[in-house]
C-alpha cells in the first residue's frame, strides 16, 4: 500500500513538472512574438496601409486616410494623407516626364520629403551667372509648373520658392552678397507664377538662403553647381498657413 501511494505521488509531481515547463515555454514564445512585433512596427503598418489603399480593400475602393509615405531616397517614413501622397507622386511624374521630354533630366529633379514635394532646378537653367533675370527657357519651365499647380488637386496647396547659392561670394552694386541674389531670384520666380498664372499671392512665398542650405559640400565645381539652385516646394496640407476669405 505504501509503495502504491509513493508511486502515485511521484507520477503527480512529474505531470506538474511537465505542465510548468510547457507554461514557461509558452511564456517565452509570447515574449518573443511581442519583441518581434515592436521591431519596425511603424514601417510595417505603413506598408500594410499602402497595400490596403492601393488594392481597394475598403468598400467603394476607399483609400486610407493619414497613411504614411515611404521616401524612396532614404527609406524614411513621412506622414501623408494617402490621396495627397498619390497627388504628389503624380505631380512628380508629370515634372519628370516633362524634363525627360525636354532633355532636362540633369537640370530638374523631384523629391518628396516631410514638407511635401520639392521641385529642384539648377540655377544655370533659370539664370545667367551672377544675375537674377529669368532666361526664356526658365519662363517656359515655370509656366508649365504653374499650369499643374492650378489644377484642382493642387489649387489650395501652399508653395514656397527658395533660392540658394554656393559659397563663392558675390559683391556687386545690385547684389552686395549671396543673400540678395538668392532672394531676388526666388522672388522673380514667384512673380512669374503669380502674374502669369494667377496663383493666389496668399498661398505662395519666396525665401533666399544664400549658401547656408547646401545639398552637397562646396568642395568642387560639380558640387557647387548642385548648390546653386531654386527649389519650388509644394507643401502638404499640414504646412498650409493661409485661410481664404
Amino acid at each position: 500500500m505504501k509503495s502504491r501511494k509513493k508511486q502515485s505521488q511521484q507520477n503527480t509531481q512529474g505531470w506538474l513538472n511537465t505542465y510548468a515547463d510547457l507554461v514557461t515555454l509558452l511564456l517565452c514564445f509570447f515574449v518573443l512574438l511581442f519583441s518581434f512585433s515592436e521591431v519596425d512596427s511603424q514601417k510595417f503598418q505603413a506598408i500594410l496601409k499602402s497595400f490596403q489603399g492601393s488594392l481597394g480593400v475598403f468598400e467603394g475602393g476607399k483609400t486610407i486616410q493619414d497613411a504614411p509615405y515611404i521616401n524612396r531616397e532614404n527609406d524614411t517614413i513621412v506622414d501623408f494623407d494617402t490621396q495627397e501622397a498619390e497627388d504628389f507622386q503624380r505631380l512628380s511624374q508629370y515634372i519628370e516626364e516633362y524634363a525627360e521630354g525636354k532633355g532636362l533630366e540633369s537640370k530638374i529633379s523631384t523629391n518628396i520629403d516631410e514638407r511635401g514635394l520639392v521641385i529642384r532646378v539648377l540655377d544655370n537653367l533659370f539664370f545667367d551667372s551672377g544675375r537674377a533675370e529669368l532666361k526664356p527657357k526658365a519662363r517656359e519651365v515655370i509656366l508649365y509648373i504653374g499650369d499643374i499647380l492650378t489644377q484642382e488637386e493642387f489649387k489650395d496647396k501652399h508653395i514656397k520658392i527658395e533660392g540658394h547659392t554656393d559659397t563663392d561670394r558675390i559683391n556687386t552694386a545690385r547684389f552686395p552678397s549671396n543673400w540678395e541674389l538668392s532672394v531676388i531670384r526666388a522672388t522673380n520666380v514667384l512673380r512669374l507664377l503669380e502674374e502669369e498664372k494667377g496663383i493666389d499671392g496668399r498661398r505662395i512665398s519666396a525665401s533666399g538662403y544664400g549658401p547656408n542650405r547646401p545639398v552637397a559640400p562646396n568642395n568642387s565645381s560639380i558640387n557647387k553647381a548642385k548648390n546653386r539652385r531654386v527649389d519650388i516646394v509644394i507643401l502638404k496640407s499640414d504646412y498650409n498657413k493661409w485661410e481664404p476669405n
